[in-house]
C-alpha cells in the first residue's frame, strides 16, 4: 500500500546503523527528541576505542569485565565506537551477562537516537530491549514512538504500538500507527498488523496486514493508487500491483477503471538476462462503452549485448485503432502520434568496422495519410561502414555501403545498393586545420512496379570533392578572467550534375537548415538524391569562457552557404528556385547572470524575410522560482508562444502554470494552472488543465489532485509528471 515502505525499512536501518541517504526538507525545523537534560552523548563523551565496551561513571572509566560493583549511578555511559547508550542508573549481572539501564535511557549512533524508560542488554544472547521508547532517524528526518523495541538473538526486530511520521513534534499532519511490527533480518521481510494512516486527523488508509521488504530487495505488493479523470474518459482509478516473480523477472498489473469507458487492464513485465534485458506492456479494454468495441495496446522492447561485439534490439508497438492514444493516452504528444515503429536490428562495432542489419515496418494510425504517402518497409536494410585514420601516406580512409529492400503494397518497390569509398588528408596544427577530401558515390537500383518502358535497373555514379578549413583565435579579457575565441570555418564542396529524375524516392527528404546541415556535403537527407553543387559554406563562432570554472558564458554562431553554380537536382515536389546562396542561420546562447539565460536560433534570407525562428528566456533565481518564455516560428506552418512558471505567492504556497498559444491559428493549444502547498512533512498539488487531445483539434480537460507525504509516498494523480513535462526546470523537489 506504501510505494517503497520506507516507514518500516527505516526501523531496521536504525539498528544496523546503515540508514540510506534521504532527502532533507529545507522547510522543516530540525527534528528533536524529548529533552532529557543530558544533551548529546556523542558531544559530551566523544568516541572511544571502537573495539572496547566500557563504562564511564563520573570520572572513572572501567572495562565491563573489571567492574567490582553491580550497581552504578551518577550518570552511566556504555560506549562502543560511535555507538553510545547512557542512563542515570545501571546494574550489571556478571552471571547472566545482562546490563539494565533506567532513568533517562538514551541510545545514539551517527544515524539514529532512541530515548526510553528502560533498556536491557543481554550479551550472552545479543538481545536488546527498550521500553517506552522514542526514536529519531538522523538522515531521513523521521521520528516515532513504540511501547517497546526488541532485538532478539536471531537479529529480528520486534516493535509494539508503533507510531511514525516525518513531521516535527507537535505538527503531526500525517502519522502511521501499527499494533505490532516484526522485521526478519535473515529473510529481509517485515510484517505489520493493523496499519493505519491518518492525515490531519482523518483516516485515509487501513490494512489489517502488511508484508514488506526491509532491504533493497524487491517485494510483491500493492503500490500507490492513482485517481483522476478527463472529459473523454470520465473519472478514473488505477490500483497497480507489483509482482516480484524472481530476482530477474517482475511484473506490474494495473487495473484501471474509467467511468465513461469501462475496466481496462494493464500488464508490464520486465526481465534481466545475463547479456540482455527487455520489457513487454499490454493494455486491454475488453469493451469500450463509448465505442462498443475492444481496444488494446501492445509494446515489446528487447536488447542483447554479446561478448563478441554484436548487439540486438527489438522494438514493437501496435494499437487496436487510430483513436486509441486520443481517447486513452491523456496528452497532446501521445495523440499526435501518426506511426508506430516495429523494428529488429543486429549490429556490430569494432575499432574500424560497423555493421547493422535492420528489419523495419510501421503501423500507420493516422487515417488521413494516404497509402501512397505511407513509409516503406525495410526488409531488410544492411549497412556496412569502415574507417581507418592515419593510415598509409597519412590519409584517412573510409567506406560507407548499404543494401536495402523497400517494400510497400502500392507504388514502386525494389532494392537499392550504395557504395561510397573516400579518402581525406587531415592537417592539424595549433590554431588551424585543413582537410581536403575525395569520395566516389555509386548507387544501383533493382525496381518493381514501374511504368512500362521505364528503366528497372537505373544507376548513378558521382565524385564528391571537398576542402574543409578552420582557424581558432583566443585572447584573454576582463583582467584575465575570461577567454574569448573566434573560430571561422569554410567548407568547399564540388559535386558535378547528374540527371536523377529517373530514380525513385524511397526515403530521401529535404531537411531544415541548421549548423550541422550547413557543413554537410549533400543538402538532401538520404541517398536517392545527391545535389550537384559548387558551393562555399562559411561560418564563424565566438565564445566567452570563464577561466576559473571553464563555464561557457556566451556562444554565438552565424553562417551561410554561397552557390557558385545553379543547383539543378530537386525532389519531385520541391519548387525549382535558382539561388546564389542559402538562408543565413544564426544561434546565440547567453548566460546573462547565474540565474538568467537566453537562447535564440534564427534563419532568414536576403529577400524572403524570416524562415524559422526559436527563442527561449529563463529566469530562475531559486528552485521554486522559475519563469520561462518561449517563441517558435516556422513560415507557413506554425507560430507559437509559450509561457510557463513556478512562483511563490504566500508562505509555503506556489503558483504554477503554462499557457501555450498558437498565434497563427489564434487558438490555445494547452493551458494549465495550479497551486502547490509545501510544508515540513507534506505537500499538495491541485492542477486544472485544458488541452487539445486529438489530431482534429478536439479539446479535453482534467483536474488533478496529488497529496505527497514526505518520506513515504504520494496519493492521487501524477500531477508532478505533468508539471515536469510542461515546465522547463521543474523538478520533483517535494517528495
Amino acid at each position: 500500500m506504501l510505494r517503497h515502505y520506507s516507514l518500516i525499512s527505516s526501523f531496521f536501518f536504525l539498528f544496523t546503523a546503515s540508514v540510506t541517504e534521504a532527502q532533507t526538507y529545507e522547510r522543516c525545523p530540525a527534528l528533536q527528541l524529548t529533552d532529557t537534560g543530558q544533551g548529546s552523548l556523542l558531544s559530551r563523551f566523544g568516541s572511544g576505542d571502537p573495539d572496547v565496551i566500557e563504562f564511564q561513571v563520573g570520572e572513572v572509566v572501567a572495562q565491563l569485565g573489571d567492574l567490582p560493583i553491580t550497581q552504578m549511578s551518577g550518570g552511566v555511559l556504555l560506549r562502543r565506537g560511535n555507538r553510545l547508550a547512557g542512563a542515570d542508573l545501571a546494574s550489571y549481572d556478571p552471571v547472566q551477562q545482562k546490563l539494565s539501564l533506567s532513568g533517562n535511557v538514551r541510545y545514539e549512533d551517527t544515524n539514529a537516537a532512541i530515548i526510553g524508560n528502560a533498556a536491557e542488554f543481554e550479551y550472552a544472547t545479543n538481545r536488546i530491549r527498550f521500553g517506552g521508547a522514542e526514536f529519531l532517524l538522523g538522515r531521513s528526518g523521521a521520528r516515532g514512538t513504540a511501547s517497546s523495541f526488541e532485538i532478539n538473538e536471531d537479529g529480528d526486530l520486534l516493535l509494539t504500538e508503533v507510531g511514525y511520521s516525518t513531521c516535527a513534534v507537535g505538527s503531526e499532519a500525517w502519522i502511521i500507527l501499527a499494533d505490532d511490527i516484526t522485521l526478519d533480518v535473515e529473510e529481509g521481510v517485515g510484517v505489520a498488523h493493523d496499519v493505519k494512516l491518518s492525515f490531519k486527523g482523518l483516516p485515509i488508509l487501513y490494512t489489517p496486514y502488511l508484508s514488506f521488504p526491509i532491504t533493497e530487495a524487491r517485494k510483491s505488493g500493492i503500490l500507490t493508487p492513482e485517481v483522476g479523470g478527463t472529459s473523454r474518459g470520465g473519472n478514473e482509478l488505477s490500483l497497480p500491483y507489483y509482482w516480484n516473480i524472481s530476482s530477474n523477472y517482475d511484473a506490474t498489473l494495473t487495473p484501471r477503471y474509467l467511468t465513461e469507458r469501462g475496466l481496462q487492464m494493464g500488464v508490464e513485465g520486465r526481465y534481466l538476462l545475463q547479456n540482455g534485458s527487455g520489457k513487454a506492456f499490454i493494455e486491454y479494454l475488453p469493451h469500450d462503452n463509448k465505442l462498443d468495441d475492444e481496444r488494446y495496446l501492445l509494446s515489446f522492447e528487447h536488447s542483447t549485448i554479446f561478448k563478441n561485439g554484436w548487439r540486438t534490439n527489438i522494438d514493437f508497438r501496435q494499437v487496436s485503432d487510430a483513436q486509441y492514444f486520443e481517447d486513452l493516452g491523456g496528452s497532446l504528444s501521445a495523440s499526435s502520434i501518426t506511426h508506430l515503429n516495429r523494428s529488429a536490428t543486429l549490429d556490430y562495432y569494432s575499432d574500424h568496422w560497423s555493421i547493422m542489419a535492420l528489419f523495419q515496418d510501421y503501423q500507420t494510425i493516422d487515417q488521413a495519410i494516404m497509402p501512397i504517402d505511407q513509409p516503406y518497409q525495410r526488409l531488410p536494410q544492411v549497412l556496412v561502414s569502415g574507417f581507418w585514420p592515419n593510415s598509409a601516406l597519412g590519409l584517412d580512409y573510409s567506406l560507407d555501403s548499404e543494401l536495402v529492400n523497400f517494400y510497400r503494397d502500392i507504388g514502386t518497390t525494389g532494392w537499392r545498393f550504395n557504395l561510397a569509398p573516400g579518402i581525406k588528408l587531415p592537417i592539424e596544427k595549433p590554431g588551424w586545420f585543413i582537410t581536403p577530401g575525395l569520395k566516389v558515390d555509386y548507387t544501383q537500383y533493382d525496381l518493381k512496379n514501374r511504368l512500362p518502358g521505364t528503366d528497372t535497373e537505373p544507376h548513378r555514379a558521382l565524385p564528391i570533392a571537398s576542402l574543409d578549413m578552420g582557424l581558432n583565435f583566443e585572447r584573454l579579457t576582463a583582467k584575465n578572467t575570461r577567454i574569448q575565441t573566434i573560430e571561422p570555418r569554410i567548407l568547399y564542396v564540388h559535386v558535378p550534375f547528374r540527371d536523377q529524375d529517373h530514380l525513385p524516392i524511397f526515403d530521401t527528404i529535404f531537411p531544415d537548415l541548421n549548423l550541422v546541415q550547413l557543413y554537410r556535403e549533400n543538402r538532401f537527407l538520404g541517398i536517392d538524391r545527391i545535389n550537384n553543387t559548387d558551393q562555399i559554406s562559411m561560418g564563424v563562432t565566438t565564445r566567452i569562457v570563464d577561466t576559473s570554472s571553464g563555464r561557457e558564458l556566451m556562444s554565438a554562431t552565424i553562417g551561410q552557404a554561397r552557390y557558385l553554380s545553379d543547383q539543378r537536382v530537386h525532389l519531385p515536389d520541391e519548387p525549382v528556385t535558382p539561388r546564389d546562396s542559402s538562408d543565413y542561420i544564426a544561434e546565440l546562447r547567453f548566460l546573462i547572470y547565474d540565474n538568467l539565460n537566453f537562447d535564440i536560433g534564427h534563419q532568414w534570407s536576403d529577400s524572403g524575410g524570416t524562415t524559422r525562428s526559436e527563442a527561449r528566456f529563463q529566469y530562475r533565481p531559486a528552485s521554486n522560482k522559475i519563469i520561462n518564455l518561449a517563441y517558435r516560428f516556422r513560415r507557413g506552418s506554425l507560430e507559437h508562444g509559450d509561457i510557463t512558471w513556478v512562483w511563490p505567492i504566500l508562505t509555503n504556497w506556489n503558483f504554477v502554470g503554462r499557457y501555450n498559444f498558437s498565434l497563427r491559428d489564434n487558438k490555445v493549444l494547452e493551458q494549465f494552472y495550479g497551486l502547490e502547498y509545501e510544508s515540513c512533512c507534506w505537500a499538495m498539488r491541485l492542477v486544472g488543465r485544458k488541452y487539445i487531445s486529438t489530431r482534429d483539434g478536439t479539446r479535453d480537460s482534467s483536474i488533478g489532485l496529488q497529496l505527497i507525504l514526505k518520506g513515504m509516498s504520494s496519493i492521487g494523480t501524477g500531477a508532478d509528471q505533468l508539471l515536469e513535462r510542461g515546465i522547463l526546470g521543474y523538478g520533483r523537489n517535494l517528495n
